[in-house]
C-alpha cells in the first residue's frame, strides 16, 4: 500500500523529500503526495488524514495523541525567523493595528503572540500566504506575518521588516526557532522507519542536488532560481537531518512558553537529551 505523505510546495519540502517521493529509498514503499501551506495540513492531521505530514510546531499540543513526531525532515533553523512586514510609511507598533497572518495554528503566528503579548494589534485576519504582502502594500492591512521566501523578496513590494520574530526568539532564548515539523501516524507507519527514509532522502538530496532541481522548481510558484537555492541553503540544515538536543530544547521552550502564556495546551517534552528520544513520539 502507498504511503499518504502531505508537504508544502516550498522549495525546502521538495528538495528534502523528493529522493522519498520518486522511489529512490531502498526499503520505502510508494509515496502518494499532496501539496497544501501548513495552515492546510495543520488541520487536516487533526481528521488523521496522512500517514506522514509537514505540520507547524505549534499546532503539535493537538496532534500527539495520533501522531509521532520524527527528529528529522522538518524545518528548524537560525536565521530564518518570521518577519512582520508594514509599509514604509506604516506603523512602528501594532497596539490598535489590522495584522494578517498565514494562519491561526502556525508557528510563525504562535511566535508573533508570544513577541506582542504586552501591545497586541487589535485585529488578526487569517490570509493565504501568497496574498499578504500585497495586501499589505495596497493597505489593506497595517502589517503582514510572513514566513519562506518572503524573507528574500518583501522589499520588492515597497514594505519594511518591523520585526525579525527568528532574531528576537534567538536573542531572547539563545535556541534555534522550531518552524515545521514531520508526523507519522500512530498505527500506520513505525516512526523509526519512517526517520530512516527520510534520512536517507535528505541525504540523497544533499549528495546530488541537481536530481532534485526539476522537481523543486516545478513546485516553486514561479519563484526565481536564486531565491529558491537560497531558501533551500537557508531551511535545509543539520536540524534537517537530526533535531539533536538543541532542536528538541528549542521546541520544548516554544509550547512551554505558549503553555505558560496559556496559548497552547501543556504537552509533557524533553528537557534533558535521556528523555528526548522518546518524549513526543512514543
Amino acid at each position: 500500500m502507498a504511503l499518504t505523505l502531505a508537504i508544502s510546495p516550498c522549495p525546502n519540502d521538495t528538495f528534502v523529500f523528493d529522493a522519498l517521493v520518486h522511489g529512490r529509498v531502498p526499503g520505502a514503499p510508494p509515496v502518494e503526495v499532496t501539496y497544501a501551506d501548513v495552515d492546510v495540513t495543520n488541520t487536516a492531521a487533526e481528521r488523521g488524514a496522512f500517514d506522514l505530514v509537514k505540520v507547524s510546531y505549534a499546532a503539535l499540543p493537538w496532534l500527539l495523541d495520533d501522531y509521532h513526531l520524527l527528529p528529522c525532515g522538518g524545518a528548524l533553523g537560525r536565521g530564518c525567523g518570521p518577519l512582520v512586514l508594514t509599509r514604509g510609511d506604516g506603523p512602528t507598533h501594532l497596539g490598535g493595528a489590522t495584522v494578517a497572518v498565514p494562519g491561526d495554528r502556525t508557528t510563525a503566528y504562535l511566535l508573533f503572540r508570544l513577541w506582542s503579548a504586552e501591545r497586541p494589534p487589535a485585529r488578526i485576519e487569517v490570509v493565504p500566504f501568497h496574498e499578504i504582502m500585497p495586501a499589505v502594500a495596497a493597505g489593506r492591512y497595517d502589517a503582514g506575518l510572513v514566513i519562506h521566501e518572503a524573507r528574500f523578496t518583501y522589499q520588492r513590494h515597497g514594505l519594511t521588516a518591523l520585526v525579525d520574530l527568528g532574531e528576537w526568539w534567538e536573542g531572547d532564548t539563545g535556541l534555534p526557532i522550531p518552524l515545521g515539523a514531520i508526523l507519522a501516524r500512530r498505527g500506520a507507519v513505525d516512526p523509526v522507519e519512517a526517520a530512516g527514509w527520510i534520512r536517507e532522502s535528505v541525504r540523497q538530496a544533499w549528495a546530488d542536488p541537481e536530481a532534485s532541481r526539476a522537481y523543486v522548481l516545478a513546485h516553486a510558484q514561479e519563484m526565481e532560481p536564486d531565491v529558491v537555492d537560497r531558501h533551500i541553503a537557508l531551511y535545509v540544515n543539520e536540524f534537517t537531518a537530526d533535531l539533536g538536543d538543541a532542536g528538541f530544547a528549542a521546541v520544548g521552550a516554544l509550547l512551554g512558553r505558549a503553555a505558560d502564556a496559556g496559548l497552547v495546551p501543556r504537552t509533557a517534552g524533553p528537557q534533558t537529551s535521556s528523555s528526548r528520544a522518546t518524549a513526543w513520539t512514543s
